[in-house]
């Protein structure tokens, strides 16, 4: 008589970032388990999982049940079972920690709570279009403090005092956390703010009247890798650490759940080998689907160059400083909200020296740093004479008090000026900084209205940055690869939380990472012309239009603009450093 085969039930659950794999025994033992981020590329991290278990187990038999946000699309075009996540989660708790009252997940996009209660069907809750209390929103934060979320942790331990802090959308948080900064409130308060901000967000918006009865079960990433965060969670629910769990396989908690209901919605049984072609099948067959793609930016690096060759690039014009004799010199700042830019330029209007640096949440010490380096750069520096100097920006009242600064002048007129130097005639001017948007209409050259970003960050450079960061690939990277994706995807015009559902459903489908990148450089142009400005008429634009900011560094988005509106664009060479260039001009001009 033959020896009846084991059968193993495997339960995958596909996250926006991460791929995690449980499976079990018959008896419902673990014999293997895998966790991976997949930066959009579903295929090659599946054959990576897959060859792992194969090599310790073999070609097994199994059945398989998927979860996610992104393991929905999976499990439709492969014909496997789905179980929504927070069904999965709560079987797992049911079945292996009946100890359980309250479970609480936190993910990178999204937060769920469970309440468990005997003779009861558990009331499932989960947040709706908002990041705020998630994963996202502390990466959000912890960049702008110019920390990683460990050291962010590390931060929140040694606070004394709370502040509070919106958690509803990381652009309002961003308002909060920078006013905080400018009160020089220490950076060790404002993170433990944020973590007790996310716990007051993700308790308010869930609980909604419920009793959070212990023991209460922490799950996912962020409880996982941030103790304190899991320490504020129990301040705000008068909680000790005897009513709380959080074991170390909390990231597999909805997959150990599909794989326990494997023998309930698993369908036929199949080999490890079956169930990889299947899905390199899956891959293959949706990646051919490009009816709702738009147009490529270019076709090829030929035409790329010709493009570059042709553009009306605006060279500032440069020469090197002789500091043996005294030289007079005008100085331009601009103090954004991240990043500070100097410029220095001679009586010629000739730029001698600039730079850009991140201010990591403290202008005063970002330029005061500047100002050194400046210093150190030239073998003879005291020969070089300020003769006028202006700033702008964000941080302009601060460091034209401190630095006792000739002149400050508004961000626009800052910009507009620089860019009558790129283009004499021009009708129009945008600006993209990290977090906000600036559009200046010219007419009769002279500017007849303004418009600027207020409560969204979508289409700004960190709305890019985050994306970028999020597939694995430097923000230069993503840019190029956008340039000859050959069938960039149509991800609308909405807000980075909406934007990552739409690149959920890109990845589901199974577009590239070119296509996904060539897509947010169409979806930034969406924004700022029919979002922030809606523009009713593309006309409006005129015929000349100047891009500035350090986002059109990024060719495709100049080349999407262009698409878009039919205009030919112009550009200088150093894009982010133009509000620095103009506050030069006016210095020199006023002097």
């Amino acid at each position: 008589m033959q020896p009846t085969e084991t059968l193993y039930n495997i339960g995958i659950d596909i996250g926006s970032t991460t791929m995690k794999t449980v499976v079990l025994d018959a008896s419902g033992t673990s014999v293997f388990s895998e966790y991976r981020r997949h930066f959009a590329d579903i295929k090659t991290t599946a054959r990576e999982i897959f060859r792992a278990m194969s090599e310790r187990m073999g070609d097994i038999r199994c059945r398989v049940v998927l979860t996610g946000s992104v393991g929905m699309g999976y499990a439709k075009r492969m014909k496997l079972a789905f179980v929504q996540e927070v069904v999965a989660a709560a079987e797992t708790i049911k079945r292996r920690y009946p100890e359980v009252g309250t479970f609480i997940d936190m993910g990178g996009e999204d937060s769920k709570m469970i309440f468990f209660e005997k003779g009861k069907i558990p009331d499932i809750r989960m947040n709706g279009s908002c990041a705020g209390g998630t994963g996202a929103f502390i990466d959000q934060t912890a960049t702008l403090l110019g920390v990683d979320t460990a050291e962010l942790n590390t931060l929140a331990a040694a606070s004394e005092t709370i502040y509070p802090i919106a958690s509803r959308c990381g652009v309002f948080s961003k308002t909060d956390i920078q006013n905080l900064m400018s009160r020089n409130i220490s950076r060790a308060d404002i993170a433990a703010s944020v973590f007790n901000a996310v716990a007051m967000q993700v308790v308010a918006s869930l609980a909604r009247g419920m009793d959070i009865i212990p023991k209460v079960f922490f799950c996912g990433g962020p409880f996982a890798f941030l103790p304190e965060l899991q320490k504020h969670f129990r301040r705000v629910l008068h909680l000790g650490e005897s009513e709380c769990l959080l074991p170390d396989n909390a990231q597999f908690i909805p997959a150990t759940g599909c794989a326990l209901l494997a023998p309930e919605y698993g369908q036929e049984t199949m080999s490890l080998s079956a169930l990889q072609s299947l899905q390199d099948e899956s891959s293959n067959s949706s990646a051919g689907d490009f009816s709702t793609r738009l147009d490529p930016l270019f076709h090829s690096e030929e035409e790329f160059q010709q493009w570059m060759s042709s553009k009306n690039l605006y060279v500032v014009p440069g020469t090197l400083l002789d500091t043996s004799e005294p030289v007079n010199c005008f100085l331009g700042v601009d103090s954004g909200s991240t990043t500070t830019k100097v410029v220095l330029m001679n009586e010629n209007g000739e730029l001698v020296y600039s730079d850009y640096q991140r201010n990591n949440g403290d202008s005063f010490k970002a330029f005061f740093n500047m100002l050194k380096t400046l210093h150190a750069h030239f073998p003879h520096p005291e020969n070089i004479v300020i003769k006028a100097s202006c700033v702008t920006g964000y941080g302009e009242n601060l460091i034209r008090t401190a630095f006792n600064f000739d002149y400050g002048i508004v961000e626009t007129m800052a910009h507009f000026m620089a860019a009558r130097q790129v283009e004499p005639k021009v009708s129009f001017v945008l600006d993209i900084g990290g977090q906000d948007m600036k559009a200046i209409f010219v007419e009769n050259g002279s500017i007849r209205r303004m418009e600027i970003n207020e409560a969204c960050s979508s289409g700004c450079g960190s709305f890019i940055e985050t994306f970028a960061n999020m597939m694995n690939h430097p923000v230069a990277e993503f840019a190029r690869m956008a340039c000859f994706a050959p069938h960039p995807c149509d991800l609308g015009t909405r807000c980075t939380v909406f934007m990552n559902s739409k690149v959920k459903q890109a990845m589901q489908e199974g577009a590239s990472v070119e296509d996904i990148a060539a897509g947010f450089s169409y979806s930034v142009v969406k924004n700022c012309l029919f979002k922030v400005l809606k523009l009713k008429n593309i006309e409006e634009l005129g015929n000349h239009i100047v891009v500035q900011g350090g986002t059109f560094r990024n060719h495709s988005i100049v080349r999407a603009l262009e698409l878009m509106t039919g205009c030919q664009v112009s550009f200088s060479d150093m894009p982010e450093l133009m509000g620095a260039y103009g506050a030069a001009i006016y210095a020199m001009q006023n002097h």
